[in-house]
């Protein structure tokens, strides 16, 4: 380690690259420093704020609770340089340069770190009232029109578009929330775990169509398929994302069919020197024996430490298999999820769902390998700790809700 950090000291090459300044990139970036790595780290983002954390956006900066999120990082005392408003637009790997429109930035190692961008309604490009809720910009500008509580309609009964509903709601909007699918988080969940979700939106005053196709968007109105339309102030499109890896076409890094980067167990992509994190890459896991896409904060927190560690070591030393972790806050609710439920055999309800706290169970065979929990975080963090240490379970001391997790082991 003494003669690695001695070699890192004398470089003066152009040292770590990281492409995107979101979660994932700030934490590879002053993870690099926590581990020892002496040589220069550069920060490229797209936009020009400082740095900033995601979740606050559909939530306090929305309601005007905060003006920002910028992370807490001290990244000239970290030696971090930052390029703000840098839009990287190419990679040649061969010349070990990235393109950009204020010219090529060289690289010894880089991290790719772009995130997600978010999927837009065809033909609603420019149509005054209709906004996506991705950056700090688009929170900026929805603020003041939630300040003037019109009639707001929401696209997509996601995770991301519950959590704008709640906001609306508690900015006094009246709101209604058009989904194509014929329940809410249908990519997500199971039927009859979302079932019970689906009834939180009445109960905030919020009124949900589930089987409605958007046909159009209109100043002022929302078009449906079977020809209805809805009065709408503001439109907001929240219908899942893609990862943000267009402008690697013809780079040579190797993309998944949804787009995202295919990492090794290590992080690294298919060119040497190059690492891919967060949203816009996939991993494969050995604990579920499937490739990971996980467009979740956690992702963006956790996979970093291995790249830096792998990184600073010069040789892969540390794989990435994470147990997926995510939160919502949505409709009076916390809602947590850990692991990964596709490939599990068997469902097991922890309270009753028409309740106000109540957890899911997956099993494959006698191992827990996730758990949903609504308002019970004791059942989230001790079915973490089960998932991640592969413990069996007795299936009926887990479907008993006034038996504690931890407790439930066979």
């Amino acid at each position: 380690m003494i003669e690695q950090t001695q070699q890192q000291t004398e470089k003066t090459g152009p040292g770590v690259v990281i492409v995107g300044a979101g979660m994932a990139g700030v934490q590879t970036a002053v993870a690099l420093r926590e581990q020892g790595w002496t040589g220069p780290v550069t920060l490229l983002g797209a936009e020009p704020h400082q740095p900033y954390d995601r979740p606050p956006l559909s939530k306090a900066v929305l309601l005007g609770k905060a003006e920002d999120s910028a992370f807490d990082v001290d990244f000239e005392g970290l030696r971090i340089t930052l390029r703000l408003g840098t839009e990287v637009t190419g990679l040649r790997a061969a010349d070990r340069e990235l393109d950009t429109e204020a010219g090529p930035v060289p690289y010894e190692v880089l991290v790719l770190a772009t995130g997600a961008t978010p999927l837009t309604l065809p033909g609603t490009g420019g149509v005054p009232g209709v906004h996506l809720l991705r950056t700090l910009d688009d929170a900026a500008r929805l603020r003041p029109v939630l300040a003037a509580a019109p009639e707001v309609v929401v696209v997509g009964a996601g995770w991301i578009g519950a959590e704008f509903a709640t906001a609306a709601r508690e900015a006094g909007c009246a709101v209604t929330v058009v989904e194509a699918a014929d329940r809410v988080l249908a990519g997500a969940l199971p039927a009859e775990v979302a079932a019970p979700m689906a009834r939180w939106y009445a109960g905030a005053g919020a009124t949900l169509l589930t089987g409605a196709r958007v046909a159009g968007i209109e100043e002022g109105r929302v078009l449906l398929a079977d020809g209805g339309e809805l009065p709408a102030g503001a439109v907001v499109v929240g219908i899942g994302a893609r990862p943000a890896t267009d402008w690697l076409a013809g780079s040579g890094v190797e993309r998944g069919p949804d787009g995202s980067v295919t990492a090794d167990a290590h992080l690294r992509t298919s060119l040497p020197g190059v690492y891919a994190v967060g949203d816009c890459s996939s991993f494969p896991s050995a604990r579920y024996g499937t490739r990971l896409l996980v467009h979740h904060w956690d992702n963006a927190l956790q996979g970093p430490r291995a790249v830096a560690a792998n990184i600073v070591a010069g040789e892969p030393v540390q794989a990435y298999d994470p147990v997926p972790y995510f939160w919502s806050e949505q409709f009076g609710r916390f809602v947590q999820y850990a692991g990964h439920h596709g490939g599990a055999d068997t469902l097991l309800w922890r309270g009753d769902p028409d309740g106000e706290s109540w957890s899911v169970c997956w099993l494959r065979g006698d191992a827990l390998v996730a758990v949903l929990a609504v308002g019970r975080p004791r059942d989230l963090a001790q079915g973490r700790k089960l998932i991640e240490s592969g413990t069996p379970v007795d299936p009926a001391k887990a479907a008993d809700p006034g038996v504690p997790l931890k407790s439930a082991v066979a």
